[in-house]
């Protein structure tokens, strides 16, 4: 596909991503970069709830392990995790997905997550297994 946006219209981003306000702006095997607002993704202390970043993460590293595994494989997170290194408490984060590894079975992506003024506030680290598409049985 030419235009990775195209993709994830094509397949949508997902209810959870949806219902937090999430957008993706930039889209390719390379590179992925998508925002997530504050408001309406914090924690009753008034920051960014860790699990936010958490889902921004997966959203991106899935999704871009997706667009690399091909139309006939689909890939499924099989570990995950992030380190929270400042607190976000209003605005918009971004986060910019990028490969460490694309493997014909496991992907590797890193999601650093910043702030408004370009402060890291979480670093997703996400592994995906890639496997075939499962058949549909016939009934």
């Amino acid at each position: 596909m030419d235009d990775g946006l195209d993709y994830i219209r094509d397949r949508g981003m997902g209810q959870l991503a949806e219902k937090m306000g999430m957008v993706f702006t930039e889209f390719t095997v390379e590179r992925a970069v998508a925002t997530l607002p504050v408001e309406g993704n914090r924690q009753p202390v008034g920051l960014m709830h860790g699990g936010a970043y958490v889902v921004l993460g997966e959203s991106l590293g899935s999704m871009a392990a997706n667009l690399w595994a091909g139309a006939d494989r689909v890939a499924v997170g099989i570990d995950i995790n992030a380190t929270h290194t400042r607190s976000a408490v209003d605005g918009i984060v971004t986060g910019v997905c990028t490969p460490v590894h694309l493997g014909r079975t496991l992907t590797v992506h890193e999601i650093a997550i910043t702030d408004e003024q370009g402060r890291r506030c979480s670093t997703v680290r996400i592994t995906n297994l890639i496997r075939s598409v499962p058949t549909q049985p016939q009934h």
